[in-house]
C-alpha cells in the first residue's frame, strides 16, 4: 500500500469523525474481499469523501471513477495519482475508464462509480436516468454490484445550492443487496441490455435514497437553489 494512500486515509477519516455523525446501514452487505462495484448516488460534491468513508469501514480501499478535468490541476493531479483513481472525459465515450476499473476487479479491487456521472439536478436530489459505464464495468468483470445510497451531504457541498453548516452533522449510508445480472453475461456491446443493468441499479439508488428519507431527521429536505434565494 501507497505511503501516500496511508497518510491521505488517516488524515481524512479522523478529520471526518470529528466533525461528522456517521450511521451505516447495511454495512455488513458489502463483501470484505474479493472484487466489488459500489454504485452511488450523487448528491454533493463531498459523496466522494462519505462513500470512501463507507469503503474505509468495510476494510476496502475505494479506487473512483474522477472526471478527467480534477487531473488540469498540478498538485490535484499528484494526489490523484498516488492515490490511483481513475480518470474520466465525460461524454467521450472512451473505453480506458472501463479496462482500468476492470483491471483493478481483476485484482479483486474496489471501484466507486457515480452512474449519472455527475451531481443530480434534480429538485428533490433523487437520482437521475444513469450512464451505461457502471453497466459495461460489471459485465466485463462479473463483479458484484452494491448500491450505496448517500443523504445529509447535501447541506455539506452542494451544487448551485446553498450549504447550511451544522456542527456533527448527521450523514447516513444505505447499503442495498450486492447485484448480479447472469441474464446478460457477453452482452457488453448490447444496449438494450446495457440500458437494463443501469436502469435498475439507478432504480435500486433511488429506493435506497428514499428510504434514508424516512430515516434521516432532515427527512427529505434540500437545501434551497441559489438562484431561488
Amino acid at each position: 500500500m501507497e505511503p501516500i494512500y496511508v497518510v491521505v486515509r488517516n488524515i481524512l477519516v479522523t478529520v471526518l469523525r470529528a466533525f461528522f455523525r456517521w450511521e451505516l446501514v447495511g454495512l455488513e452487505k458489502v463483501p470484505m474481499r474479493g472484487p466489488v462495484i459500489i454504485v452511488a448516488n450523487h448528491i454533493s460534491y463531498f459523496d466522494p469523501l462519505c462513500h470512501a468513508y463507507l469503503a474505509d469501514r468495510a476494510h476496502r480501499r475505494p479506487r473512483f471513477f474522477a472526471k478527467a478535468e480534477l487531473w488540469h490541476n498540478p498538485p490535484l493531479r499528484v494526489l490523484l495519482k498516488g492515490l490511483r483513481q481513475i480518470p474520466v472525459e465525460r461524454g467521450s465515450g472512451e473505453a480506458g475508464p472501463v479496462e482500468k476499473a476492470t483491471a483493478a476487479l481483476r485484482r479483486s479491487g474496489c471501484v466507486v462509480i457515480y452512474p449519472e456521472a455527475t451531481i443530480t439536478t434534480t429538485d428533490d436530489l433523487t437520482p437521475m436516468q444513469g450512464k451505461t459505464g457502471v453497466a459495461r464495468v460489471a459485465l466485463a468483470s462479473a463483479a458484484p454490484v452494491v448500491p450505496v445510497a448517500v443523504w445529509g451531504s447535501q447541506w455539506v457541498k452542494p451544487k448551485n445550492r446553498a450549504p447550511v453548516w451544522k456542527w456533527r452533522r448527521l450523514i447516513m449510508l444505505n447499503v442495498g443487496d450486492p447485484m448480479l445480472f447472469p441474464e446478460h453475461a457477453g452482452k457488453q456491446d448490447d444496449r438494450e441490455a446495457l440500458r437494463d443493468i443501469t436502469d435498475r441499479v439507478v432504480a435500486e439508488l433511488d429506493r435506497l435514497v428514499r428510504e434514508l428519507h424516512k430515516l434521516h431527521p432532515d427527512g427529505p429536505a434540500v437545501p434551497a437553489r441559489r438562484d431561488h434565494a
